[in-house]
């Protein structure tokens, strides 16, 4: 109800400000990109509203939109990042939450490889990471096989991919025997092997969102259809659990 009310609310500045009911563009981090997708065709139909999404790694995006890029939103794979954007006057404070909390897991299309954190003392040649810089599920990566001890001897193996999406094809293709992804990413997969890391292994994986463009009544009632009872719904088919709000 609380959605619809909101939605009714912009309906009467949307027939006299169209510049508001512009469909809303809203950058997300590239673990989510299924969610999102999913979520984007839900909200279309609860609403009647339109959103379009661009992914990326979470550092990248937060480039682009420090220099302008026109996003009216920001689901980051962090917490840091949306509470960096409003210190710098970029996003709104009242609209910072957390949408998601994600699981890192060490994926292979190897149904025999990966049985446990032992896969990474295995005999491989590549193993996938998403660029720790850029990309909160990199880091939380680094940091679990720091855990681990075993950095040191993995990092002459590693292959870096731009974000967690492009780490995941690297692994897809075969181009990395094994490597950690989003437990979203393989959630609807069946085959494979893979080991979901143990949370105290890394830095929690918090994932923020903030509203960049507060007169944009789309991004702003998409941002309030993530905490609405089906938006948490479908946000924790793909693996995720959610902070209260």
């Amino acid at each position: 109800m609380r959605l619809s009310l909101l939605v009714v609310a912009f309906a009467g500045s949307v027939v006299s400000l169209p510049a508001i009911a512009r469909d809303a563009q809203i950058a997300v981090a590239a673990n989510f990109t299924a969610a999102a997708q999913e979520l984007g065709s839900a909200f279309a139909e609860e609403t009647g509203l339109e959103v379009s999404f661009s992914f990326g790694a979470t550092g990248q995006l937060y480039a682009q939109i420090i220099q302008g890029a026109p996003f009216d939103a920001f689901l980051s794979a962090d917490a840091a990042t949306p509470t960096r954007l409003v210190a710098e006057g970029l996003g709104e404070s009242e609209s910072l939450f957390s949408y998601a909390v994600g699981r890192l897991v060490l994926f292979s299309v190897d149904p025999d490889r990966v049985t446990g954190p032992e896969a990474l003392e295995g005999d491989f040649a590549n193993l996938a990471i998403a660029e720790p810089a850029a990309a909160p599920y990199g880091a939380a990566a680094v940091q679990t096989m720091e855990a681990l001890g075993l950095l040191e001897d993995v990092s002459p193996r590693l292959v870096v991919g731009q974000n967690i999406s492009q780490t995941y094809q690297f692994i897809d293709t075969g181009n990395a025997e094994l490597g950690f992804v989003a437990l979203s990413q393989v959630m609807g997969r069946a085959d494979g092997s893979r080991w979901i890391v143990d949370e105290d292994m890394h830095d929690p994986i918090a994932q923020d969102a903030v509203l960049l463009s507060p007169d944009n009544a789309a991004a702003r009632a998409f941002l309030e259809f993530l905490g609405s009872e089906q938006g948490v719904t479908i946000i924790a088919s793909f693996g995720y659990s959610v902070a209260d709000r």
